[in-house]
């Protein structure tokens, strides 16, 4: 038996479209709450997300990889309570690249309310 199609497709288009949402979200958080350790990124996303949007200790590890190859953030290392841990911040990079993302996530969510919806309230824009 293949299993259930339905959870099949579910689980892979998920995967799809969580993989640059996440992306999107570290470097929103990270402008908006200034450096954080990758803990505190993972558990913020949590509770902004109500516990929807959480990535995998080990993907958001490899997103922070990423976005730092990419020269996005930046990371230090600094002592708290006797332990080591690896903070992360926005370059200024990351903050030109996060102002044009945000206006491509804004005319997708306008696609998206009016595909949903009808809803077609605003100006078009050519983002994509």
């Amino acid at each position: 038996m293949l299993g259930d199609p339905k959870k099949k497709a579910l689980k892979k288009l998920r995967k799809e479209l969580r993989s640059g949402l996440y992306s999107y979200l570290v470097l929103s958080l990270l402008e908006r709450e200034g450096e954080l350790h990758g803990y505190a990124i993972r558990k913020r996303l949590g509770e902004l997300s109500e516990g929807k949007l959480v990535p995998s200790e080990g993907a958001l590890y490899d997103i922070l990889k990423s976005l730092k190859k990419l020269g996005l953030v930046g990371d230090f290392w600094e002592e708290v309570n006797g332990r080591p841990r690896k903070y992360y911040r926005l370059t200024n990079l990351g903050k030109d690249v996060l102002a044009e993302l945000r206006g491509e996530i804004m005319e997708i969510n306008r696609i998206i309310r009016f595909t949903e919806d009808g809803d077609d309230k605003g100006e078009r824009r050519d983002c994509l």
